[in-house]
């Protein structure tokens, strides 16, 4: 097939990301405000708590059973190995950079968490389309591409908010730790003095006999080192346990994605639950058109959403530019090599079947732009979030160009 082909074909869904993109970015301007922050939170709530989940449910239901689960055990494997990776590169990028204490958690977060859901469900659909693909029949590409993107979509929300989320969770903390252990030496020190040196003592340069150091507090604080006492290990592991359970946030864990993976998963591979409701002849038929009905929204919804948040970054930050070269580098370039040598390798060795859509799907997952959910962790914790608007505005500025070449050469790679 023709490299021009496959460019066009490439080129065309990123455009269309580009162009509704764009005109989200429009609408969120302060001049014509249709699409701004209050109606962008509205919009948002809408597709997080149904547009999403009838879109992954609906999908995965109608193409997803045991034997495909069996082929597509991979998927999961990949998506940890983005993550991973991505956080071993970030770690490298701070320590190059020497990022500020505030702003590692939102680098990590970044360089590991890609937008394995939303692009995806917009790329893969347009590229099925397309004269040039080299997947086959639209009608099936789509219907197998799609499930593919949902998968993507369901598992790459459990890590993000089971692992970036701790990740941005921790940093801020820590950096606010450290401000209020500052302020508390200071102030602690302020009143130790005071103990010491009574307020009239130091108002005179010769003291008097009220002011005189009683013996018993002659000796500094702190001079006593209080004894310690071990810890079982058994108590330690418990301790350890019990916080684990305290920190994790198990309501953003199974976010009303997961739930709609969940139900897609035991619709499509009970076959009792899957005569009922998939299929012309099934008898509550009607709840899987419903789904669909609802998850057509959802793709134009994002996009606009996305476009409207992008406008975040125009204000501007103090981060260091070479943080977001870094990030722009390591999302862009570096990942997307090492998806090239995982997949291939993993083919090699009989872990992926031959289907080039699929190993498509597993190849896109290296080269995705941040996650869009970034955004809302940093607010949630109120850490680097004008940082994280700029960081969006440039990776996402930069992706039409680097996804439409990293596009067309991976679909050269899976039909060669």
């Amino acid at each position: 097939m023709a490299l021009l082909d496959l460019f066009v074909a490439a080129s065309v869904p990123i455009l269309e990301v580009l162009l509704v993109t764009g005109l989200g970015s429009f609408l969120a301007l302060d001049s014509i405000n249709i699409l701004g922050e209050d109606a962008r939170k509205h919009i948002n709530n809408v597709v997080f708590y149904i547009f999403n989940p009838a879109l992954i449910a609906g999908n995965l239901a109608k193409t997803i059973t045991f034997d495909s689960m069996v082929k597509l055990w991979f998927m999961p494997v990949n998506i940890l190995i983005t993550f991973i990776a991505g956080s071993a590169l970030g770690w490298v990028l701070i320590q190059i950079t020497r990022a500020p204490s505030h702003l590692r958690g939102l680098i990590l977060g970044c360089c590991a968490a890609g937008n394995l859901g939303n692009l995806l469900l917009i790329i893969i659909p347009a590229v099925c389309k397309e004269k040039g693909s080299p997947f086959g029949a639209p009608d099936v590409c789509n219907t197998y591409g799609m499930a593919y993107a949902s998968l993507s979509m369901a598992i790459g929300a459990i890590y993000l908010w089971s692992y970036v989320y701790n990740i941005v969770r921790i940093s801020s903390s820590k950096s606010k730790e450290v401000k209020e252990n500052v302020y508390v030496s200071s102030l602690k020190f302020s009143e130790e003095t005071s103990k010491l040196f009574p307020r009239s003592c130091t108002e005179e340069l010769l003291p008097s006999e009220d002011c005189m150091i009683p013996e018993d507090q002659a000796e500094l604080p702190y001079s006593r080192s209080p004894e310690k006492k071990e810890v079982p290990f058994s108590v330690k592991c418990k301790q350890h346990l019990e916080m684990l359970a305290r920190n994790i946030n198990f309501k953003r864990l199974f976010a009303p994605s997961t739930i709609g993976a969940i139900v897609g998963f035991v619709v499509g591979i009970v076959p009792q639950i899957r005569w009922l409701l998939i299929g012309e002849s099934a008898p509550l038929r009607v709840i899987q058109d419903s789904a669909s009905l609802l998850s057509d929204g959802a793709v134009p919804a994002l996009t606009l959403i996305v476009g409207g948040n992008l406008t975040k970054g125009l204000k501007g930050s103090g981060i260091q530019k070479s943080i977001v070269i870094g990030i722009v580098v390591v999302k862009y370039i570096l990942m997307p090599l090492l998806g090239v040598v995982v997949i291939k390798v993993a083919f090699k060795l009989g872990l992926i079947h031959s289907d080039p859509l699929y190993q498509f799907v597993l190849l896109l997952q290296f080269a995705m732009p941040p996650a869009m959910n970034m955004g809302t962790i940093t607010q949630l914790f109120g850490s680097g979030e004008s940082e994280c608007s700029v960081i969006m505005l440039w990776t996402y500025s930069l992706a039409s160009v680097s996804l439409t070449i990293w596009t067309t050469f991976f679909m050269w790679l899976v039909s060669s």
